[in-house]
């Protein structure tokens, strides 16, 4: 899980769902049609601005929930 590089509560978690569904990131791409780079930033939790587009592209493919793929986690 990657927590976005801005100190936020948000986590991405695409790199242990991808792991879970034997999926690559270059197979994700192909499959969703976006471009590596956008789901490497996913994957590493450096995007700034959540796209819905690409969300629901990546659920779709990987057949997950958009919670699957990011998450809020509350400050202690």
């Amino acid at each position: 899980m990657k927590r976005i590089k801005d100190n936020s509560n948000i986590i991405f978690k695409l790199s242990p769902l991808l792991q879970e569904k034997n999926f690559s990131k270059n197979k994700l791409c192909v499959k969703t049609g976006l471009r590596f780079e956008t789901i490497q930033g996913y994957y590493n939790g450096t995007i700034s601005r959540v796209d819905l587009h690409v969300l629901s592209q990546i659920c779709k493919v990987l057949d997950c929930n958009v919670q699957d793929i990011i998450e809020y986690v509350p400050q202690k």
